[in-house]
């Protein structure tokens, strides 16, 4: 029978696999478990909203492209209201994919805590670590908010130019007498955009992650009475966490083509 330490450790820890001759879990290595999950899902939502797409009907449409078209129109009207860059082919289904990727990847926290240990005691090694949240892996998190930091600095380029972004990045916003003041503003302000986007979403989903595996720790019959509640409240939260990732995306890459 394992401690509650020893529960909590192994709910935590991944399925690494070394990149290098580092050991597994150091920093050139692999959260396989993170990676499958992740790549699972977004295919969940590449080939749901394809075949929504391809057996769209404008009479009688079905429930489901209904509810694809309410989220298609809630990220539009989001696109339309904060990106002033002009028009663009890429900010919406941009923006859809991040909301609906990250959606998912959230909603991975509302599996039983010891259902993967379950499968893997009766299918598998049972001392196989798993983590099923992707979004409760701070690799993940940094490498989808990275991702956007390039958006930002391409964005920025494409709508300036390159002497335009790189003499705004040591001219704005006091003027280029204080060249150097300026690009280190300039710097931090680029750096703390991907770090926020990716501790923001990292720590509400490993909190939330903590908080169940807790939970779990309890008693069978106080586990539904805290479970619950948490379950509700937690529903909100993945939501407003991918909304918000969603949101400050857009904020940043239409900030990216304006001047200052």
């Amino acid at each position: 029978m394992a401690s509650s330490t020893e529960y909590i450790i192994h709910h935590l820890a991944h399925d690494n696999i070394a990149l290098s001759d580092a050991p597994a879990g150091g920093f050139w290595s692999l959260h396989l478990d993170t990676f499958c999950v992740s790549l699972v899902l977004g295919f969940i939502f590449v080939f749901a909203f394809s075949v929504v797409a391809r057996r769209a009907k404008v009479e009688n449409p079905g429930k489901f492209q209904l509810f694809v078209e309410l989220i298609l129109d809630m990220v539009s009207a989001q696109v339309r209201d904060i990106y002033h860059g002009g028009k663009s082919k890429v900010i919406v289904p941009l923006s859809l994919t991040i909301f609906c990727w990250i959606f998912l990847m959230n909603l991975m926290d509302m599996l039983p805590v010891d259902l993967i240990n379950f499968l893997n005691h009766h299918l598998a090694d049972p001392e196989q670590k798993w983590r099923i949240v992707p979004s409760a892996d701070v690799n993940a998190t940094f490498a989808m908010s990275i991702s956007v930091f390039f958006l930002i600095i391409g964005y920025g380029i494409k709508a300036k130019g390159v002497r335009g972004w790189l003499v705004e990045l040591v001219s704005a916003p006091f003027g280029i007498k204080l060249a150097p003041f300026n690009l280190l503003l300039q710097l931090i302000e680029l750096l703390a955009k991907p770090l926020s986007l990716a501790l923001r979403l990292f720590g509400n989903m490993y909190a939330g992650e903590v908080v169940f595996i807790l939970i779990a720790l309890l008693p069978w019959w106080v586990q539904w009475v805290l479970g619950g509640p948490w379950v509700i409240f937690h529903i909100l939260i993945i939501t407003l966490q991918a909304f918000l990732f969603m949101v400050l995306t857009i904020v940043y890459l239409s900030l990216a083509t304006e001047a200052h």
